[in-house]
């Protein structure tokens, strides 16, 4: 049982260091030809957003340029993720 609760700290623990190391990447997911930009760090926090001022004026085009630049970085993030994961070795216990 005690190798049990050890396995589930270091996991923990992983688990913070990961999202420390996460905090430090960056992705920015564009649309619009760049026209909207979205930065989300490597725990998906959206840190900025950058909007063309001429999108201002046509709501449908700027609503749908922001769900397209979330879903890229969030894309963008969620690779770089996997890779971190990949290059730390992080994985789960067995049960």
């Amino acid at each position: 049982m005690f190798s049990k609760l050890k396995q589930f700290k270091d996991l923990r623990d992983q688990a913070k260091q990961m999202k420390d190391s996460l905090s430090q990447e960056s992705a920015t997911g564009t649309a619009e030809w760049d026209k909207i930009k979205i930065t989300m760090n490597g725990n998906q926090e959206v840190i900025n957003v950058e909007i063309d001022p001429e999108l201002l004026n046509n709501k449908e085009k700027l609503e749908s340029g922001i769900k397209e630049a979330c879903n890229n970085a969030v894309k963008k993030v969620q690779q770089i993720m996997a890779d971190k994961m990949k290059e730390s070795g992080f994985s789960l216990p067995e049960m």
